[in-house]
């Protein structure tokens, strides 16, 4: 299975408040929509999205509930050509001055979007500028971690960083483009656990054939999570080790 990232889906507690940051601060435009009676989904890009690329996915549920972020899952990272020209532009432009460049050594800064999402901003010599570099999530066990992305989704390590108190590991499919968004496991050395809470939604996985990569996945012991039956043929749902929701997705 090819296992592409499509998207990776984030709620919001005020669509008109999110939109307009992703689009007036990151200049993405509307990519797609689902309006349902209950809910509304809204995907979200650069215009020049490579075809391997990930987009945005904001859902904002008609209840006006509240969203708590946990820790489980740490934040969406965007490319720039130039990290403290990027920061300077949003700072001008009046976003909450979160970590500056100085502050994470002068190759990457973050902000916050209107719900408390971090948002990193990387310097990257590849891709559309604001493009989706990477989604982090926090594990508790770095081999099985691993281990699945490795063994159900045929990832492979594109990079890693070992510090004295953490590791991070970056995966994708084999043979991915560097365009297409990585993910960015976070392990700490502390034994600590983690929270998922419910601001964070999933990542989702492109499938060319939805039901032969759900029979792969269940033959290499995924969990049944949510099966496309379940959900009318259209989608499925996994988990990882952690708990973090894997939706497998059908793409022409």
């Amino acid at each position: 299975m090819n296992a592409t990232l499509d998207h990776v889906m984030m709620r919001v507690e005020d669509l008109e408040a999110s939109l307009d940051w992703y689009q007036n601060h990151l200049d993405y435009e509307e990519k797609g929509r689902w309006e349902a009676d209950t809910f509304t989904n809204v995907y979200l890009g650069p215009a020049d999205v490579h075809e391997e690329g990930a987009v945005l996915e904001l859902t904002y549920n008609h209840d006006d509930r509240t969203y708590d972020l946990g820790d489980a899952w740490g934040h969406i990272a965007v490319r720039v050509d130039d990290v403290y020209d990027a920061y300077e532009q949003l700072m001008d432009e009046g976003v909450e001055d979160y970590r500056d460049p100085d502050s994470c050594g002068g190759s990457y800064a973050f902000v916050t979007d209107p719900d408390g999402h971090e948002v990193e901003i990387v310097e990257r010599d590849y891709g559309a500028t604001w493009s989706l570099d990477h989604t982090m999530m926090r594990v508790e066990d770095a081999d099985e971690s691993l281990g699945w992305f490795i063994r159900k989704l045929e990832y492979e390590h594109t990079g890693r960083w070992e510090s004295d108190t953490f590791a991070n590991y970056f995966m994708k499919p084999e043979g991915a483009a560097d365009e297409a968004m990585a993910v960015e496991l976070t392990y700490n050395y502390d034994g600590r656990t983690y929270e998922l809470g419910d601001g964070w939604g999933h990542l989702a996985i492109r499938s060319e054939d939805l039901h032969d990569d759900w029979e792969t996945l269940m033959e290499r012991e995924a969990e049944d999570y949510r099966d496309p039956a379940s959900c009318d043929d259209r989608y499925a749902f996994t988990t990882d080790p952690d708990g973090h929701e894997f939706e497998v997705l059908s793409r022409d």
